[in-house]
């Protein structure tokens, strides 16, 4: 445990540091994000962007440095997969930074997370086997289709990976909308995740490593991000810590259960917001105040309070993951999703209401 306490502060220090250094060279190249710019922005004071350029170089700084002078990786984690892992970040890195500079259109916006989650795909990342909840497993390599020297696709198992981080990335991207909100719900997955890992039966002490770092760089991130935030994530790091901890569940050997009841009510509430949008005829990458973090402020809640009552929601199903059988895990998630049902016929009751 000595060891993992090691990485956990190494990255923790290195990213409080590189996130006040990126804060002022952000402030410096005027990759601000200004206040009142949006209805829907509720900051007061113009604040950097390019928090996810800090979680980046802090997570892969540690990672690199563990590769290349232990042996630690020696488990399940290839070269070849933490690779991917780099490509695909540095790919989500700068058309984050390109787009909190130059505000790019949607339809560009969108090539940076379909070319990412493609290198992990490239880079032999994916499940070939996931538990079933009704007992046994599924196996998802039934189909395969082989490009000689490029490799094997995969067919199923690339595909559910595909639509597993397009999904996380989306998510946290949505969820980004109060100080502190995303950099700690993924610190709370990224922890579960390493705790399971070190579990007796699922033993992979590299994939707890890879979590625990992960841990150390958004909480450092998080001392700066807490509200009041003096550095936001901006694009690129609200779609890297989706595609990192998404990235991590799938190394992991298809921990996708344990990932969804951590971001399960932010999921749901993507889902919500998604149809309702296109209920109404609206484009679903134009940004509102209909998500569930909004409505809490609109019910009276501050800032923290928000996100405390929301982190605290991840902490209890992600611990309950940890004791849950893969059945039990299912019903969680359909227990979830008739809250967020209610939820969102409330919401829209209390709309109604207000408007008359």
């Amino acid at each position: 445990m000595i060891m993992y306490l090691f990485y956990f502060s190494f990255t923790f220090v290195v990213s409080v540091t590189t996130t006040f250094l990126v804060a002022m060279l952000m402030r410096k190249l005027q990759i601000v994000d200004k206040a009142g710019k949006e209805k829907r922005k509720i900051h007061k004071k113009t604040i950097a962007l390019g928090g996810g350029l800090t979680i980046f170089f802090s997570f892969f700084l540690s990672v690199f440095l563990t590769w290349f002078f232990t042996d630690n990786f020696s488990y399940q984690i290839v070269g070849r997969n933490l690779l991917g892992l780099f490509f695909g970040a540095l790919i989500l890195v700068i058309g984050g930074i390109l787009d909190d500079k130059y505000v790019l259109r949607p339809k560009i916006q969108i090539v940076f997370p379909i070319l990412a989650t493609l290198v992990i795909i490239f880079s032999g990342i994916g499940p070939h086997i996931i538990s079933n909840p009704f007992g046994g497993i599924i196996r998802l390599d039934f189909w395969q289709i082989n490009f000689g020297s490029l490799g094997t696709f995969v067919v199923m198992a690339d595909l559910l990976v595909f639509f597993w981080l397009m999904g996380m990335m989306f998510t946290t991207k949505f969820l980004d909308g109060l100080d502190g909100l995303v950099s700690g719900i993924i610190s709370i997955g990224a922890l579960v995740l390493f705790f399971f890992s070190l579990q007796t039966q699922w033993y992979q002490p590299d994939v707890a490593i890879l979590s625990v770092i992960l841990v150390g760089a958004t909480l450092g991130f998080l001392v700066w991000n807490w509200f009041p935030a003096k550095i936001f994530l901006g694009e690129g790091g609200s779609l890297l810590t989706g595609f990192l901890l998404g990235s991590l569940a799938i190394i992991s050997g298809g921990k996708l259960a344990i990932t969804l009841l951590v971001m399960a009510v932010p999921i749901l509430d993507v889902a919500r917001v998604i149809i309702k949008r296109i209920k109404n005829k609206k484009p679903i990458y134009i940004g509102d105040n209909e998500h569930l973090h909004f409505r809490l402020l609109e019910s009276g809640l501050s800032q923290k309070q928000a996100v405390l009552l929301l982190y605290s929601i991840s902490f209890l199903f992600g611990l309950s993951a940890l004791f849950l059988q893969s059945k039990q895990k299912l019903f969680a998630l359909v227990f979830l999703f008739v809250v967020m049902l209610l939820l969102g016929i409330w919401f829209s009751k209390k709309k109604l209401k207000n408007v008359k």
